[in-house]
């Protein structure tokens, strides 16, 4: 009961907040692209969260835990947080405003990108078991190499570059994609600081760095 409650509490918070920074600037509730953001991001979410709660609560539980004990993660963490203040924030004046939009067509595209990712991102989910908010070394943790691991050696990073990078397209507003542009080096330099943690505390992985060679996009990273 004390998972379920504080997952749902999340879930609330999260939902009021984007309420907050996203419909107030844009003065008003029928912001399409908002709405279309809203059911993209929270419908999967509740989805995924209810399949962790009743097969993987231990899973659910890391996974509700985003407190860094480094502080230069703990940096990355803030600034990604103000990139999604500016973010919404600047997308709602662009909708209040008319600036900078973007046509609806490719708001309902990058709605397809962030869905796709998203289940993506639960594939992910299902085949790591380690997966947390932070970056540590987990009790009897093991290397995973198997599924889309095989492939790249964050899959979950991968994810959550196309995801977030296609929130502003949902938003139809070249704006919020400005503010949103810097995520990918936030990710590469937070990955950095991850293998690094995972070479020195995880057995293998160092093998498992020779046998897949990319990061994040198979031939690029």
């Amino acid at each position: 009961m004390k998972l379920f409650i504080s997952a749902l509490s999340k879930v609330i918070l999260g939902f009021c907040l984007i309420l907050l920074i996203l419909f107030l600037p844009a003065g008003t509730l029928l912001y399409p692209g908002g709405i279309r953001f809203l059911c993209a991001l929270f419908i999967p979410m509740i989805i995924i969260g209810v399949i962790l709660f009743i097969k993987q609560p231990k899973l659910l539980k890391k996974r509700l835990n985003a407190k860094e004990s480094s502080k230069d993660q703990s940096l990355l963490v803030k600034l990604s947080g103000l990139m999604f203040l500016l973010g919404f924030i600047g997308a709602g004046l662009s909708h209040r405003f008319s600036f900078l939009l973007l046509p609806e067509t490719v708001s309902w595209i990058g709605c397809i990108v962030f869905v796709l990712f998203y289940l993506l991102y639960f594939e992910v989910l299902r085949e790591n078991a380690y997966l947390s908010r932070t970056i540590e070394i987990q009790e009897n943790q093991t290397v995973v190499d198997t599924g889309l691991y095989s492939v790249v050696r964050h899959p979950m990073y991968t994810a959550t570059i196309f995801m977030f990078l296609s929130i502003p397209l949902i938003l139809s507003s070249l704006l919020s994609l400005f503010f949103f542009l810097p995520y990918p080096v936030i990710i590469i330099l937070r990955l950095k600081s991850e293998e690094k943690v995972l070479e020195d505390g995880l057995s293998g992985y160092r093998e498992y760095k020779k046998k897949v060679r990319y990061r994040l996009i198979p031939f690029i990273y």
